[in-house]
């Protein structure tokens, strides 16, 4: 997923403080009451999604036309400064709902933060004014675009204020956010692999209807960290067609939305939750699930550019990364010459449980998910999985000289292997098999 919701990558670190941050947005209203139609599979009339009853209607058309609720996505963290232009002409509305400000495609604004309010400075005079936030750049045409850090995206820009920084959210629609996401979480597939973009735009809706309201200013954010938006200019024809063939559709699991997390690549079987992330119970619809072509010794993900990988770490590199993971989280971190790195405990799916490392001065046990936060590539770049075996070089006295890591597949693991879904296309599965292999136990239903 590429990597998936719950994946990790180097923007986690540079967003860990918005999670907390209480920008000064206004609140959004929650949706009102929804409607479930059941596609496929006989629910009760009493169904419960979340907390709210959904009477069953008869099943749509696929190709119903609907944009659904507004999403609010994070573009980037925190900033002194936000550079805002459009495609088109456009006006800036404040907080009370003034319009404050107008212009053509031609203009563009810088925002800062200034005492809890927002500058607005025109780069072409440095004409400038103050507004309360948040400040909300539209365009007044509606073939127009709004643009911000070189990307054009649909609906609107929210400017707020978090402290001496300003963030930037776009507020669009739920269709329209999709068309930005699935292109880039899945890449720009062929016909023959239609129903595997159609299965991951069901996944990334329902990951978008489990995750709102997290934050006062926003929902999700563009990132690995949740789905990877490119807005307008990511969009493709086919992954379009898929968003608007499945519209509304979502996993539906026990009278609820179901939370769909997906990767890139399973390496052969899928994991559970609890093998992975800390403190994660058992989901019923997230059970391991084995990747192997029946009659075959080959995976459906095979394919996949990190099906098989292999990774070699100077033993200095390896206490120090660890070091610095630990340190990271709070926890003491000397441990000196490394004398010993060993894997301790394998989930039931074969990777990782607990990787153990010993030096001169102090253990460390690294767990499920952590261990690929830790042994970080030279760019940050999270290890490729906990699916590996290991090779070490040297140990006891003399200290450990290299670290060789060989292993299978790319993120978390757990959900819908998106490399896999991929070969499940190209062999004749269609949307619904693949996602109910991926998610034991799920239906797909409409959520409008």
């Amino acid at each position: 997923m590429r990597l998936s919701p719950r994946r990790s990558g180097a923007a986690l670190l540079a967003l860990a403080a918005v999670a907390a941050c209480r920008g000064v947005f206004t609140r959004q209203p929650r949706d009102g009451p929804q409607r479930v139609r059941v596609v496929v599979d006989t629910v009760r009339s009493d169904t419960v999604v979340g907390d709210t009853a959904f009477p069953m209607m008869a099943a749509p058309s696929r190709r119903a036309a609907r944009r659904g609720a507004a999403v609010r996505v994070l573009l980037a963290p925190p900033a002194p400064l936000a550079s805002l232009t459009a495609t088109t002409r456009w006006t800036i509305v404040s907080g009370a709902g003034v319009n404050v400000a107008a212009g053509d495609a031609s203009e563009r604004w810088v925002a800062t933060a200034r005492e809890g309010r927002i500058r607005l400075e025109r780069t072409s005079d440095r004409f400038s004014f103050l507004t309360d936030p948040p400040a909300t750049l539209r365009t007044l045409d509606a073939a127009g675009h709004v643009a911000f850090g070189g990307r054009r995206y649909r609906g609107e820009l929210l400017v707020g204020v978090d402290g001496a920084s300003v963030i930037v959210v776009n507020r669009v629609a739920l269709e329209d956010y999709l068309l930005g996401v699935v292109p880039m979480e899945i890449g720009n597939r062929t016909p023959e692999e239609l129903s595997a973009v159609e299965a991951q735009a069901i996944a990334a809706r329902s990951y978008v209807h489990t995750h709102r309201g997290r934050s006062e200013a926003w929902d999700v954010r563009a990132t690995v960290d949740d789905q990877v938006y490119g807005g307008v200019d990511a969009e493709r024809p086919l992954t379009s067609r898929a968003v608007e063939e499945t519209a509304g559709q979502v996993l539906y699991f026990g009278g609820r939305v179901a939370d769909a997390p997906y990767h890139s690549t399973c390496g052969g079987s899928t994991a559970e939750p609890g093998e992975v992330w800390s403190g994660e119970g058992a989901s019923p619809y997230l059970r391991r699930v084995s990747d192997r072509i029946p009659g075959t010794d080959r995976a459906y993900c095979d394919q996949a550019p990190r099906f098989d990988w292999s990774r070699e770490i100077a033993g200095d590199s390896v206490g120090a990364l660890v070091e610095r993971y630990l340190r990271s989280r709070g926890r003491a971190a000397s441990l000196g010459r490394l004398r010993a790195v060993r894997i301790a405990s394998r989930t039931p799916s074969g990777r990782v449980g607990t990787l153990a490392i010993e030096g001169a001065r102090g253990e460390a046990t690294l767990r499920g998910n952590e261990i690929r936060y830790a042994l970080r590539g030279p760019g940050g770049e999270l290890l490729n999985s906990t699916y590996f075996s290991l090779e070490v070089e040297g140990a006891g006295q003399t200290g450990v000289r290299k670290v060789v890591i060989r292993g299978r597949g790319y993120g978390h693991g757990i959900g819908m292997c998106q490399w896999g879904a991929i070969g499940r296309a190209r062999a004749g599965q269609d949307a619904l098999t693949i996602l109910r292999t991926y998610y034991p136990g799920t239906s797909v239903a409409i959520v409008e």
